[in-house]
């Protein structure tokens, strides 16, 4: 079974998203991005021959972590070192393929 990377990228690294998280009101605005995600694919290197498997993964714009909240909620000051942006990922079920 093969495993390939990133289908269009050559070096499998995509840009960074915007982030639009605003720390001093633990906001952010759901501006960026796509609302909807719709592609096709076709494996160029694709045996018929050969076991395969294909899935997709993707990410969401940055938006605030519960530290931000609390620091906005209780009017304090966490340590430089807390996390307060999050930015989830999602892969799909995979997609099988057996000759």
């Amino acid at each position: 079974m093969v495993q390939r990377g990133w289908c269009c990228v050559p070096d499998g690294k995509l840009p960074p998203v915007g982030n639009t998280v605003d720390l001093e009101t633990a906001t952010y605005a759901n501006s960026i991005g796509s609302a909807f995600l719709g592609e096709t694919w076709k494996d160029p290197k694709f045996d018929s021959a050969e076991r395969a498997f294909y899935y997709a993964r993707v990410i969401e714009i940055p938006t605030p972590r519960w530290t931000a909240f609390d620091e906005v909620r209780f009017g304090i000051k966490m340590d430089k070192e807390v996390t307060r942006i999050l930015q989830e990922r999602a892969y799909t079920s995979p997609i099988w393929y057996t000759p």
